[in-house]
């Protein structure tokens, strides 16, 4: 990961549980999944051939612009990730996509998930003013630079809880909270009904609390939009549906507003600085469209061009944008190519399967790829790797359809 080191090792078991891990340990982690996946795969291929190829292609033209790069040390780091993300979507396509009992993998997901919501309410009622002193009394000191958005984040009261920054909060939930109310859902169908609506309110309603408190403002519109997707979808009449979506969307914009209207009245910082990136990106496409400055390289580029008054930064806070001024127009395509047609493609068959847990999957993805066109999630492990390996599982389960039998299990 381009900024990994500004994450602080763990120093005990409390830390190892709701902090940030230093990406070496994530490699090591990922190693032995790999291992078992290969035992378990079937190596079937139900999906269209070119769509199963185009991470294949993405990442081997990120080895081709590498060999062109501005900065080693950084395209090193960002090849890795990328390596990683790749893995982790055919490890999703061959291994995961085959599960027909999926306990263990039920069970990890709504775990970390847990974990997530309790560290940042953790964080909200008193553990963030901890984690700010610990870093400018023992990390802060060692450091020679540190980006402007880093020191915002440990300076500011937007919760992050285990993620590294509070929009990767946000894109966690983004990602993750539609899928795992489908299955606390059906997991407690056999129990009362009013102890299934109580399990599945309570963790939505955390979850909206820690999206609120993580201050992210595209997060916040980007849940109101899946929502009123979901709502689409419900199983009651059209004229119900339209009043709940109008009224749905009116609570999201008013709350949207009053939280952050102060925000807009100070000009934007955070939209301005954005346009700023991509202009800077757009200018390196321009000069370089075919091979790019090298996989990771944004900043060292946006170092020369940026505008003066600009904040320094590391990343493009577009993933789509970044790939075309790190990798060159055929990186940007392929990357672009594969995640559109993998959603368009699930979700025609998505028409035909009518699963609500295969729906959850893909709307939280729908959220995530959205999130990339204002952040830099894939350049997350959290985020990159988990979203790449559902993203297999996705392509998998739309093409086989869901054993009804094995959902609840």
């Amino acid at each position: 990961m381009v900024l990994e080191k500004f994450v602080a090792p763990p120093q005990n078991f409390y830390d190892w549980l709701i902090s940030s891990w230093p990406v070496i340990v994530c490699y090591w982690l990922l190693a032995p999944v790999v291992v078992i996946g290969l035992f378990v795969a079937r190596w079937e291929i139900s999906a269209p051939g070119w769509l199963l190829a185009l991470p294949l292609i993405w990442l081997g033209w990120q080895f081709i612009s590498a060999t062109q790069t501005v900065d080693a040390q950084l395209t090193e780091a960002t090849l890795a990730q990328f390596t990683a993300c790749a893995v982790c979507f055919y490890l999703g396509y061959f291994a995961l996509g085959r599960l027909k009992v999926r306990q263990p993998f039920w069970i990890g997901i709504l775990g970390a998930f847990i974990i997530i919501l309790v560290s940042g309410f953790q964080q909200h009622f008193g553990g963030l003013a901890e984690s700010h002193q610990y870093f400018f009394t023992y990390i802060y000191p060692q450091l020679k630079t540190i980006p402007p958005e880093y020191m915002k984040k440990m300076s500011s009261d937007r919760i992050f809880s285990t993620l590294f920054y509070p929009n990767a909060l946000a894109g966690a939930l983004l990602l993750l909270l539609p899928l795992v109310l489908v299955v606390l859902w059906r997991a407690s169908k056999n129990q009362p009904r009013a102890i299934c609506w109580a399990v599945v309110g309570i963790i939505g309603a955390a979850s909206l609390a820690c999206l609120y408190w993580s201050g992210s403002k595209g997060g916040w519109l980007l849940m109101l939009l899946i929502g009123l997707v979901a709502l689409l979808r419900l199983p009651f009449r059209f004229r119900y549906k339209i009043a709940l979506f109008i009224a749905v969307f009116a609570i999201g914009i008013t709350g949207f507003s009053v939280k952050y209207s102060n925000y807009f009245k100070k000009g934007a910082t955070s939209v301005n600085a954005r346009f700023d990136c991509w202009r800077a990106a757009l200018q390196t496409v321009e000069n370089k469209p075919l091979l790019g400055t090298g996989p990771g390289t944004f900043s060292v580029t946006y170092a020369k061009i940026k505008r003066p008054e600009a904040e320094m930064a590391r990343l493009a806070h577009n993933d789509y944008l970044q790939q075309a001024s790190d990798s060159g127009l055929l990186g940007f395509i392929a990357l672009s190519t594969f995640i559109i047609w993998a959603l368009a493609w699930s979700w025609i068959k998505l028409g035909a399967a009518g699963d609500a847990e295969l729906f959850a999957l893909w709307l939280g993805l729908f959220g995530w790829s959205l999130q990339e066109i204002f952040e830099f999630g894939l350049y997350t492990p959290a985020l990159g790797w988990t979203a790449f390996g559902l993203l297999g599982w996705l392509l998998k389960r739309s093409t086989n359809g869901f054993d009804k039998t094995a959902v609840a299990s």
